[in-house]
């Protein structure tokens, strides 16, 4: 990440070093571009070997081959629609068959289309719940089995402040997203048995690239500056930064928590 100024690029090119990850294995829903970049980069930094799927196929070739290049173990990726179940749990699969069981799940993927609720159909509904909601859970339940066999692991699913701060424009992602702390807290008891833990991360408005050319204009700067309690920008590496903490070894004792990283808007 290079956008924003010196301060904050400073800031993002610092990352606190988990020699507990190095080797380990991850697999990212939405790691070709944006939050899901950032989120592959890191813990490929960290050494882990990084797994995604991501609908941007040309977008995560590339990002795969940066990696590569850079000196990171490559990662797996394949193109997906995450609205198939079934060829989200093959990718799943397959990349476990290459690369070993997962220790960390990262439930990224996500669509903050606009809508507005009389122009909502049943179709259109079905549609965002399954790149919003859906996929969290069946990606969990693909990777649980692995996860029991190499003895626990962690569960980072994103969230959304869209919904907590009552954003308009969007009613059935903010329903979809809302429901990712259902899904969270209902699973822990269950899987905190078997030494896996699961967190939320929930991210506030996030400077990825789509971001800044659709909403950060006059007014987008001046709802940051009326919101935020930081004045800084939060940036994909943020959101990162919080996942790789709760994917280490070194939040062991925390699970069925959400952690909201958004300079205090919410």
């Amino acid at each position: 990440m290079t956008t924003g100024t010196g301060a904050e690029q400073r800031h993002l090119q610092e990352r606190a070093s988990y020699p507990n990850l190095a080797g380990r294995r991850v697999f990212v829903t939405g790691g070709g571009s944006g939050i899901g970049a950032a989120l592959v980069e890191a813990f490929a930094g960290q050494g882990a070997q990084v797994a995604f799927v991501d609908i941007a196929e040309e977008a995560g070739a590339a990002l795969s081959g940066r990696l590569a290049a850079a000196g990171h173990p490559r990662p797996w990726h394949r193109h997906c629609d995450v609205a198939d179940v079934p060829a989200l749990q093959q990718a799943i699969a397959d990349a476990a068959a290459a690369l070993g069981d997962f220790h960390v799940l990262v439930n990224n993927v996500g669509s903050d289309d606009r809508h507005a609720l009389d122009e909502v159909t049943p179709e259109y509904w079905d549609r965002r719940v399954a790149i919003n909601q859906r996929p969290a859970f069946f990606a969990i339940q693909a990777v649980v089995p692995g996860m029991r066999r190499l003895g626990g692991g962690s569960i980072v699913n994103l969230g959304s402040t869209g919904w907590r701060t009552k954003t308009g424009g969007y009613p059935v992602y903010a329903a979809a997203k809302s429901s990712v702390n259902g899904l969270t807290r209902g699973l822990a008891r269950e899987l905190g048995a078997q030494r896996i833990r699961i967190n939320v991360v929930t991210p506030g408005w996030v400077m990825t690239q789509r971001q800044i050319e659709l909403w950060l204009d006059e007014a987008g700067e001046a709802d940051l500056r009326r919101n935020q309690c930081l004045p800084d920008k939060v940036w994909p590496d943020d959101i990162a930064a919080m996942a790789l903490f709760l994917a280490s070894d070194q939040a062991r004792a925390i699970t069925a928590q959400e952690f909201v990283v958004d300079a205090g808007w919410s």
